[in-house]
């Protein structure tokens, strides 16, 4: 009976065997695939690996705080605000459903924040006082050719009355001379019309004449739909509209224009709003309203703390035409600045007293002959001296550019970038500048490993610059997510790679540097899930999370200040810490203010040390508001091997 049992068992582990060996030659690829990626888990893993290349890791987002993030501001609280406003969602939209979260990476908590508007795709940057402005934002959503069921388009609202503005409330209906209805789809304001001295000469819009005075119609424009679908509402010429419900001599004094009403694709349109966010209250409070509807502006913190607002699509949809603005933060209010056209969600660096440099970098809208070369902006005089040498210049869409560190060195980078539109072509060049040059020019720099548009660019404690993400193809097409990361060294002039990253980003997408010295990478939009582009995309709400290889490299430089958290322009502060002898450098960082792969605030600026006798380091902050613009900042202190502190918090101000 032994000796059966034996048998009977060896030929059940033989039949056992031979079943394994069957399955494995079936499923080889998957047995493979599946050892291969247990290798690299464990790979990437090891201590080794990570004191070289870093290391990603989720962050833990809980999903009632989940969001489509187009926006990630670092805050001087140290949390991080994510704003979506509606996120690129039509039925958030339309529902009013607008979203804001507030995420403490120290702590790892999150919390929703009421959103007032949406926000979607405004324009932010820090103010003086810690404050974050937010302006512009989604207005009306794009309808492609083909979808449009109402023809639309501008009217102009004109009004002869010298003595009053006037009000006319969304849904107000424009008649045409033919019985066509049109409504209005936002409120509009029509100033009072002017006067004016007959001895100025003529005006095309003078209407009446009031003694020695001549009155100038005004006007505003509002965007009206027929109310009817179909072509009847198609017009190519110019008509004069009547204003329903109006009476007696209202009638004559208020009425439509309009040129070009149709059918064709209407593209997102902007909101005059502005807020500002406060990191105290965590609430957002509506500030004085810009003169024009921005979406996709671009915000720029000059050096007496105001900011300057460019660009964007306006009430109609079209690019603003260079009608720019700046707001006060001690009035809340925007007065007119300089004329000049730029594409949407141009990059600007703040780089002397009022000096803009444009990079060329843009977000897309607008005509790729107009607005896209590179150049210095003197907001004094509105002149604007190209910048040339820029290699691939037609493939600047979706680049991503950077004031490289330090600030000093007044050195600006570009990399990457996309054909204009939904074009394929995408680019692996980068370039510098060298604003400090007699004649700027770009130089070449290295290339990127490939070809990329999106690409995020996060300036480093160590002054360096980490890049990662971005796809190949527009919006991700193709499945041409690229998942590879790596550092730029100014000082060496080349890349070195880090650790690949899990998550895919390409379009709305963004990337900060956190005070603890980690990169937290957040959102992506592609229109596609597949390599075939059959399936449609879906949203990355995940939050990746990395670690560079200096957070492994041992115990970090410890540092605090003396209790001063509050100091002006070219004064000297005081830090204390035991590990004087091993620092080497001292780093002043603006936060990031992140969108569309584009970040206008961050700046790391050198700062000279002086070691004092009680071990304590004494470190003078610049007196050029241009090179530090009021605000909050971090202050990281670097030992030689490029291990940084935890950063401290400083509120520089301008007296």
């Amino acid at each position: 009976m032994a000796k059966r049992l034996a048998r009977l068992t060896n030929r059940k582990n033989l039949l056992g065997t031979a079943a394994v060996v069957v399955l494995a030659a079936v499923n080889a690829p998957a047995v493979t695939g599946f050892a291969q990626h247990a290798y690299h888990r464990y790979e990437i893993s090891r201590p080794e690996y990570k004191a070289k290349y870093g290391h990603w890791a989720l962050a833990a987002l809980p999903e009632r705080y989940r969001l489509n993030s187009i926006h990630a501001i670092l805050l001087h609280t140290g949390k991080v605000l994510l704003i979506a406003g509606s996120g690129n969602n039509v039925k958030h939209f339309n529902g009013g459903v607008f979203k804001s979260t507030l995420w403490d990476p120290a702590a790892d908590t999150f919390k929703k924040i009421d959103t007032p508007a949406d926000l979607f795709c405004s324009g932010h940057t820090q103010l003086p006082d810690g404050k974050i402005l937010i302006a512009g934002g989604t207005a009306r959503y794009e309808v492609l050719e083909g979808d449009v069921t109402r023809a639309g388009g501008a009217m102009l609202v004109m009004s002869k009355d010298p003595d009053h503005a006037r009000t006319f409330p969304k849904g107000t209906v424009f008649r045409s001379p033919s019985g066509v209805e049109y409504r209005s789809q936002f409120a509009v304001t029509v100033p009072a019309a002017k006067k004016a001295p007959i001895s100025r000469g003529g005006n095309a819009k003078v209407i009446s004449q009031e003694g020695n005075a001549k009155v100038i119609a005004s006007e505003a424009r509002v965007f009206v739909e027929a109310i009817e679908k179909g072509p009847l509402g198609i017009t190519n010429t110019t008509e004069q509209y009547e204003i329903r419900g109006l009476q007696g001599k209202d009638t004559d004094t208020f009425y439509g224009v309009a040129d070009k009403l149709g059918l064709d694709k209407k593209d997102f349109q902007g909101i005059k709003n502005a807020y500002e966010f406060d990191p105290v209250t965590e609430k957002y409070t509506k500030v004085g309203s810009m003169s024009e509807a921005r979406w996709y502006p671009t915000m720029t913190t000059l050096p007496d703390g105001r900011v300057l607002a460019v660009s964007g699509l306006d009430d109609i949809g079209q690019v603003v035409p260079g009608k720019n603005e700046i707001y006060d933060p001690a009035t809340k209010t925007w007065s007119k600045a300089p004329t000049r056209y730029f594409p949407t969600y141009p990059s600007f660096f703040l780089t002397a007293p009022g000096k803009i440099f444009y990079t060329g970098s843009n977000a897309g809208y607008g005509p790729s002959d107009k607005g896209r070369t590179p150049g210095l902006w003197d907001l004094k005089t509105n002149r604007f001296t190209p910048v040339p040498g820029l290699t691939d210049p037609d493939i600047m869409e979706t680049s991503s550019s950077v004031l490289l560190p330090p600030a000093q060195d007044k050195k600006v980078m570009v990399l990457g970038g996309g054909g204009v539109g939904e074009s394929r072509a995408a680019t692996s060049r980068t370039a510098i500048v060298d604003l400090k040059a007699a004649h700027p020019a770009f130089r070449p720099g290295p290339h990127l490993p490939e070809n990329t548009r999106y690409l995020n660019s996060v300036i480093m404690p160590d002054d360096t610059v980490f890049t990662t993400g971005g796809s190949s193809g527009y919006r991700g097409k193709g499945a041409s997510d690229i998942l590879k990361a790596q550092f730029y060294d100014p000082a060496a002039g080349a890349f070195v790679p880090a650790a690949d990253p899990t998550v895919g980003r390409n379009y709305h997408t963004e990337a900060l540097l956190l005070p603890d010295g980690r990169v937290a990478v957040f959102g992506s939009d592609p229109l596609f899930s597949d390599e075939a582009d059959t399936r449609p995309g879906h949203f990355e709400q995940r939050v990746e999370v990395y670690s560079p290889p200096y957070l492994f490299h041992g115990a970090r430089p410890r540092l605090q200040h003396d209790g001063t958290t509050d100091v002006p322009l070219g004064d000297e502060v005081t830090l204390r810490t035991p590990d004087a002898a091993r620092i080497t450098r001292v780093r002043l960082m603006r936060p990031g203010s992140a969108t569309h792969v584009t970040d206008f605030d961050q700046r790391s600026v050198a700062l000279k040390v002086v070691r004092h006798t009680d071990g304590s380091l004494a470190v003078r902050i610049p007196g050029d508001p241009s090179l530090v613009p009021p605000g909050w900042y971090t202050v990281v202190a670097t030992d030689g091997a490029g291990t940084p502190s935890k950063a401290v918090w400083l509120h520089v101000r301008q007296d």
